[in-house]
């Protein structure tokens, strides 16, 4: 079961997300907090797997909290939701180290499936978020010229990340456990400087790697 915690600083939307999580026998809920104030205490302390958390908050932003989440626990992921499709704060968010992002007026079951994608390494978005992604990296005129020469392994997984398979596809097809995966993946994004799964495909992309 992926462990999730929710930040929604709204009471009604926050118990509706509450009952979804909980509704899926994929999920374990774990907490819910209308603040993302002391979130790097919270996130040691219930040890989410997936974040579930609204790009406006009061005190410390979703995006700002993301950020601090990315410095200090890599492996978590997060999936931001948002009334609308708020190009340049999706972007930002995504940018900063997010997942994905979905609409505050998605049915249960895509909240459900988003949630399960970002876990298994997907990036739910807009194709207009997507390649806005993409443009920004590729417009970058540095390569990569200071990472560590990437093993077999590593680029195996790079590969099929970058052809669009999930972590839990990426273990099936290379005939390997899940936590191999995420172990090729820590040092995928250590050796490249980057703290997400859309940024590993973008410079791997630019740099031709794979």
């Amino acid at each position: 079961m992926i462990r999730v915690n929710i930040y929604e600083d709204q009471s009604e939307i926050r118990e509706l997300l509450i009952e979804t999580v909980r509704s899926s026998p994929d999920l374990l809920f774990i907490n819910a907090y209308p603040n993302a104030k002391e979130i790097l205490e919270n996130t040691r302390r219930d040890k989410p797997e997936v974040i579930l958390m609204d790009i406006q908050m009061p005190g410390i932003s979703g995006i700002e909290a993301v950020q601090l989440v990315k410095k200090q626990y890599p492996q978590v992921q997060i999936c931001m939701q948002t009334v609308f499709e708020e190009n340049e704060k999706i972007f930002a968010a995504i940018c900063s180290g997010a997942s994905g992002y979905i609409l505050k007026d998605s049915s249960p079951e895509k909240y459900i499936n988003a949630i399960i994608d970002t876990y298994q390494g997907g990036s739910p978005m807009t194709p207009s978020i997507a390649r806005k992604v993409l443009t920004m990296f590729q417009n970058q005129n540095t390569k990569v010229t200071d990472f560590v020469e990437l093993t077999a392994g590593e680029k195996n997984v790079l590969e099929l990340l970058v052809k669009g398979l999930s972590y839990k596809m990426i273990a099936a097809d290379l005939g390997v456990s899940f936590p191999t995966v995420n172990f090729h993946l820590k040092n995928i994004y250590k050796k490249l400087h980057v703290n997400s799964a859309t940024e590993a495909i973008s410079k791997a992309l630019v740099n031709n790697l794979v």
